[in-house]
C-alpha cells in the first residue's frame, strides 16, 4: 500500500509531516500475458505453415483514459482549500498524487481514484474517487485526514485511516481504520471494517522510550 505503513520506523519517519497535517483535521466522505518464446534451429521447412489465429474472438482491452488528476482537484469545490494550496510540484512538474483506475460506480467507464500526499514522507492528505459523466467527471467520494489513503481492491474501495489516542504522538498512532466502500445506488456505503491496534512494546525499550540503536564495537 502506497503512502501508509502500518507501523514501527515509517510513522516515525512521518511525524514531522503528520504533525504539520493536524491542521486539515477532518475526515468528509460524501456518497477503485503474454511471454517470449524461443525459436528452435533448424533445417527449414518447405511446407506451407497456416497461422494459428485465437478461436474465442478475444481481443486485447484498449488502454485505459487518463485524467489529469491535478487539474481535477484543482477545479473541483469538493476538494478543500487546504490541500489545494499544498497541491505543489515536489521537482519540476511532478506532483504527490497517485491515481489510480478501475471499475466502482458500476458505470461502463473506469472510475477514478486520486491520492494527494506530501512530498517529503508520501503521508496521504486527501483521497477522492471521481465518476466520468459524459465530457466530465463528478467527485462521488472525498475523504481528508492525516495519512489517509484509499485503492481499488476487486471491485470495493479500501480506505486506511491511522487512530489516536489521547496521548498518542502523531508518529505513533495507536491503531488503525481499514474500512471497506461498496457502490449502492448512486453513493458508497460501508461494507466492511476492521480496526487494528498496534503493539506498544514494538519499538520501545525497557523504560518505555524508543528504542536506540547500539553503537557498533570495535574488534
Amino acid at each position: 500500500m502506497r503512502g501508509l505503513a502500518k507501523r514501527g520506523s515509517t510513522w516515525a519517519a512521518s511525524g514531522t509531516a503528520l504533525a504539520g497535517l493536524a491542521a486539515v483535521g477532518l475526515f468528509a466522505v460524501s456518497c477503485e500475458a503474454g511471454g517470449t518464446g524461443t525459436r528452435d534451429a533448424g533445417p527449414a521447412r518447405t511446407d506451407a505453415v497456416a497461422r494459428a489465429t485465437p478461436s474465442d474472438g478475444t481481443t486485447t482491452p484498449p488502454a485505459a483514459k487518463r485524467v489529469n488528476a491535478v487539474a481535477l482537484l484543482r477545479e473541483d469545490p469538493k476538494v478543500s482549500d487546504t490541500v489545494k494550496r499544498d497541491l505543489k510540484p515536489c521537482v519540476k512538474d511532478e506532483y504527490p498524487v497517485d491515481t489510480s483506475y478501475g471499475k466502482l460506480t458500476g458505470s461502463t467507464d473506469n472510475d477514478v481514484v486520486v491520492n494527494v500526499m506530501t512530498c517529503g514522507d508520501a503521508v496521504g492528505i486527501g483521497t477522492y474517487v471521481y465518476r466520468e459523466q459524459g465530457d466530465s467527471y463528478e467527485n462521488v467520494f472525498a475523504a481528508e485526514a492525516p495519512a489517509v489513503y484509499a485503492e481499488i481492491d476487486r471491485g470495493d474501495l479500501v480506505l486506511t485511516k491511522p487512530v489516536y489516542g489521547k496521548d498518542d504522538p502523531m508518529a505513533y498512532p495507536s491503531g488503525e481504520e481499514v474500512i471497506t466502500y461498496r457502490w449502492s445506488g448512486n453513493k458508497f456505503t460501508v461494507h466492511d471494517q476492521v480496526h487494528n491496534d498496534f503493539s506498544r512494546a514494538v519499538g520501545e525499550d525497557d523504560e518505555g522510550s524508543a528504542a536506540q540503536p547500539s553503537a557498533p564495537t570495535e574488534n
